[in-house]
């Protein structure tokens, strides 16, 4: 394809070295260039807030203060804004990349495999496909075919989002040390159901004991 003008990329990550090593790569394709950088999901709603600010692809990180990815990834999908969107990540659970594509996301790779990718991934999502890089193509295909994905990492706001309010209320009694039998008394369910649950929780939030699940509970203000 012949690319009369260059593509323009804006880079959204809270860590300005990551921004410049990106920038460098980019840097080495005359089809791509920099279209300005965000530190934080405010600041990128904000920089394309402004009319003059367009940028063909957005590379956004996951994790930033303020305003997280997710959330800015939802503020496009709201407003109805069509922005072509990379996702760069160091989380490469393949729940969290199922998330940001219901998002919106038209790419997703990970920040140990960035260098190899990046350019590829900007050109193609800017005409028109999908990229991952390998390895998270390798999960997709993975949970696609029914197999099971590897448990990856991910943030810990995102597991605990995916708790059911009745998960979160075992999680409470748990955390304030009643034992299995005043929980059953309290929820009017059997030992084994709390066992269970309790089960979940440890499989769900990736913690190995009651420990782990009370710095959970005290973290997001459960008890």
């Amino acid at each position: 394809i012949i690319m009369n003008k260059k593509i323009r990329v804006h880079v959204a990550d809270d860590h300005k070295i990551l921004i410049e090593g990106i920038a460098a790569v980019i840097n080495t394709d005359e089809d791509i260039e920099i279209s300005d950088f965000s530190l934080s999901g405010q600041e990128v709603i904000d920089w394309f807030k402004v009319k003059e600010n367009k940028a063909d692809i957005l590379i956004l990180d996951i994790t930033m203060p303020v305003l997280d990815g997710f959330e800015v990834l939802r503020y496009f999908k709201d407003k109805g804004i069509e922005q072509n969107v990379i996702v760069l990540s160091s989380y490469d659970d393949v729940r969290i990349v199922q998330e940001v594509l219901s998002l919106g996301a038209k790419g997703y790779i990970s920040k140990n495999n960035a260098g190899a990718h990046i350019v590829k991934a900007i050109k193609a999502v800017a005409s028109g496909e999908q990229y991952f890089s390998s390895d998270i193509q390798d999960e997709l295909l993975k949970s696609m075919s029914g197999q099971k994905a590897k448990k990856g990492d991910m943030p810990q706001d995102f597991l605990f989002g995916s708790l059911t309010e009745r998960e979160k209320d075992v999680l409470r009694l748990v955390t304030k040390e009643l034992s299995t039998g005043e929980i059953a008394k309290k929820m009017s369910i059997s030992h084994h159901t709390v066992e269970s649950y309790r089960k979940k929780l440890l499989r769900k939030l990736n913690v190995k004991n009651s420990v782990g699940l009370a710095i959970y509970a005290v973290k997001y203000k459960l008890v």
